[in-house]
């Protein structure tokens, strides 16, 4: 079988089935699948959307139906599509399938906690009827017919049950700026979550996946047994592609691209989409690999299937100086201080994949993560959505602006530079800073400069950048290092403290006789906080 011809892109896909009797590209995750079968148990994993979470799901209800053909390779003589043999049709025992109940809530928007409820009941009769078992009518409540559902199943198939839900927390995401039908929601799914910890003894196996980790105090209420997978190194692949998928999986694909005179250069790869990590390895997201593979072009295909709305708003009612998008830090406690009534902007920018872990290390008995954005992708694309919803008022002309912007750091144009962001602050109506709370925070206007720069997907130095007590922004771009410092001040003269502060402390050091550096710039910025434009700009090039 030749293994090495184009196959179909599973754009969209979530049934196992459909890829691989269809002849789609696979990634083998069942390696991973065996080992967290072998040890059983119930489990909760936290990715993104879009990042391969329902087929997953999908593909361990296959195993565990014992479909043991879909795992085994396929030579295509009949005329189907061949496929490879995957790791698990040798690795499970086919001989004992179990009764699978599936529970989605991935699809709609639930808004009323009566439709939550009623869509329970049709997910418990749709998996009664596919398992031949019967329930009690659908007057009862949710938890008794699901806790019904479990024994019935493992009795009627001689084999305990496997429970997997799909989207867990949806019902609540969808509904955050509704506060009190978000914590209805979060009442209603406690009380059928509730119920897996106590079937124990006729459950096999349990995954709950979706995109946000509540707290225990929470929705997890009483489901402590539970294990968390969202940061265990052993399985920090087992959503999204590897470098190695890429040269491997998917190399029938870009070398049709070169061939078809649209190569697709690796490191650009790597630089838009690369960069989610979960343990050691980091992955791509999916869905922008099979998109890029598709159109052969490089844009936010991940970001554009979803505007964070409610995140761009949220961001800017916190006043979120995002400078620190580049650099920030958290302990696991905080990563997972999510609930309706708590949001802290950590645990949501990285539970929904605007941040990703950097690296972590011991502080005593406690563990400090350091995160940053992922990929250029996700700098550019949340920034400009920053910019334009949360930073500058609607109207703003800011595609005009930003064509000349990418040329004057080109040219290394300081002057230019500076009348270019006295046009952008002049643009901002004084009525709208004046009625728009983020304006009141000292970190605005450094923010609606970092935003601006971020959003054309310059290269933007991590280490520099942590919170407003240092250098506040550092980029190398066309052969240069900008090393920016920002201060506010409350008068109109300006004071040199932003300059002072850059010579004193020396920020430029390590950029100087850099490889690809041939000039550094030390810019320090002052903006007045009562004429709410720049008012220091100061210059020193080395």
């Amino acid at each position: 079988m030749n293994t090495t011809a184009r196959r179909k892109l599973p754009i969209g896909i979530q049934t196992f089935a459909k890829i691989r009797r269809e002849g789609h590209y696979y990634v083998d995750k069942t390696p991973l699948i065996a080992r967290l079968a072998e040890q059983g148990g119930a489990y909760f994993l936290s990715r993104p959307r879009r990042f391969g979470k329902s087929l997953l799901l999908d593909t361990i209800a296959c195993a565990f139906e014992g479909k043991r053909q879909l795992f085994d390779a396929h030579d295509g003589a009949d005329g189907t599509a061949p496929r490879e043999r995957l790791f698990l049709a040798d690795h499970w025992d086919w001989a004992k399938p179990h009764p699978v109940i599936r529970i989605s809530f991935a699809e709609g928007r639930l808004a009323e906690a009566a439709k939550l409820e009623a869509h329970i009941h049709h997910q418990l009769d749709t998996n009664a009827a596919r398992l031949g078992v019967s329930l009690p009518p659908v007057g009862e409540d949710p938890h008794i017919r699901f806790t019904e559902l479990i024994t019935r199943a493992a009795q009627a198939h001689g084999q305990q049950a496997v429970v997997l839900v799909d989207e867990y927390d949806k019902p609540i995401l969808d509904n955050l700026e509704a506060p009190e039908i978000a914590r209805a929601m979060r009442e209603g799914l406690r009380n059928l979550y509730s119920v897996i910890k106590g079937r124990d003894a006729d459950l096999r196996f349990v995954l709950l996946t979706g995109v946000s980790k509540f707290s225990k105090v929470s929705i997890f209420s009483g489901l402590n047994n539970l294990y968390d997978l969202t940061l265990d190194p052993e399985y920090g692949t087992v959503c999204g592609y590897t470098d190695e998928d890429i040269d491997t999986v998917f190399a029938p694909e870009l070398e049709a691209a070169a061939a078809e005179g649209q190569p697709l250069d690796r490191e650009e790869i790597r630089r838009w989409y690369n960069g989610y990590r979960w343990g050691p390895v980091s992955v791509y997201n999916p869905f922008d690999v099979l998109l890029l593979l598709r159109s052969r072009q490089f844009r936010a295909h991940w970001f554009e299937t979803g505007t964070p709305t409610f995140l761009v708003h949220w961001l800017r009612g916190k006043g979120f100086f995002t400078p620190q998008l580049e650099r920030l830090y958290a302990s696991e406690q905080l990563l997972s201080a999510f609930d309706v009534e708590r949001i802290e902007p950590e645990a949501l920018l990285w539970q929904t994949g605007y941040l990703t872990i950097d690296g972590q290390q011991r502080k005593g008995a406690a563990t400090v993560y350091t995160l940053r954005v992922p990929n250029l992708e996700v700098r550019s694309a949340l920034n400009e959505a920053l910019l334009l919803g949360g930073w500058l008022p609607g109207g703003t002309p800011l595609s005009q602006l930003t064509m000349r912007l990418y040329d004057l750091l080109t040219e290394g144009d300081a002057e230019g530079l500076r009348a270019h962001f006295e046009r952008l602050y002049a643009s901002i109506p004084h009525d709208w800073v004046r009625a728009n709370p983020i304006a009141r925070y000292e970190g605005y206007y450094a923010s609606v400069f970092y935003s601006h720069l971020a959003s054309l997907g310059l290269d933007i130095v991590p280490e520099e950048v942590s919170n407003p007590g240092q250098c506040d922004l550092v980029i190398r771009h066309a052969g240069r290092a900008w090393v920016i410092e920002f201060k506010v001040i409350d008068g109109d003269t300006p004071a040199g403290e932003a300059m002072r502060q850059l010579k004193a402390r020396d920020y430029a050091a390590k950029y100087r006789g850099a490889p690809g550096i041939t000039e550094v710039i030390e810019l320090g910025v002052e903006f007045s906080r009562a004429k709410r434009q720049i008012v220091g700009w100061e210059v020193a090039c080395g």
